[in-house]
């Protein structure tokens, strides 16, 4: 095999596992056309499980997108260690037992963010700890988080993303209207981009060609 070609793999090889080396995300998408205008309240918590130990993890809530609209929270948004607002990023870990964003809300027809994992209770995990973590989103038709709607779960929970004790990851959902799933995207343009200019370096270094034929590829 000519040598630029297996510089070529080796190169995407390494750019394809950084891309799918990272976090793991899910989407999340709920329909709440049926109580549209309704003031009520949203929760996000991120929590061990009841047997120590229970490994570091940490999760991100990013990109909240809804029709609806946020209502300053009576009191605290964060609980624990939950840190951020909405509709920015909302960052939680797993070393306190009760890590909690509760947050004023006025229903329109749609939610959607996405749930994004990490740490090394994912990457890494112990084989020592006796519990693992859990995420859940819950919705309510008050302001004070007392009236759970859209889930058939008692506590209003819509759904749930479970930290398995060997690194996996399960969502459970407990609402018609709600779609979770894992994102598992492609490795990106920027990942092939950059395996291009580092071939463009190597070939323009060790061949007077180069720059004519990548100078026609990139037209």
């Amino acid at each position: 095999m000519p040598p630029r070609l297996c510089l070529l793999g080796t190169v995407l090889t390494c750019f394809t596992s950084l891309a799918s080396a990272g976090n793991i995300v899910y989407d999340a998408t709920i329909d709440t056309s049926s109580i549209s205008g309704t003031n009520g309240s949203l929760d996000f918590n991120f929590n061990p499980g009841p047997l120590l130990p229970t490994q570091l993890a940490s999760l991100q809530i990013l990109n909240f997108v809804s029709d609806g609209s946020l209502v300053a929270c009576a009191g605290l948004c964060n609980t624990g260690d939950a840190s951020g607002t909405l509709p920015g990023t909302l960052t939680f870990d797993n070393l306190t037992g009760f890590n909690d964003y509760f947050q004023g809300f006025k229903f329109g027809s749609t939610i959607f963010f996405q749930v994004s994992l990490s740490g090394p209770a994912l990457s890494s995990p112990d084989g020592l700890s006796a519990s693992g973590s859990t995420f859940a989103f819950s919705m309510f038709t008050d302001p004070a988080g007392t009236i759970p709607v859209l889930a058939s779960d008692p506590d209003g929970i819509a759904f749930t993303v479970n930290v398995n004790l060997d690194g996996t990851s399960t969502p459970d959902n407990f609402s018609p209207q709600t779609g979770v799933w894992e994102s598992n995207p492609e490795p990106g343009s920027l990942a092939l981009a950059g395996a291009a200019l580092v071939l463009m370096g190597v070939r323009r270094v060790h061949a007077r060609g180069a720059r004519t034929v990548i100078g026609s590829a990139l037209k």
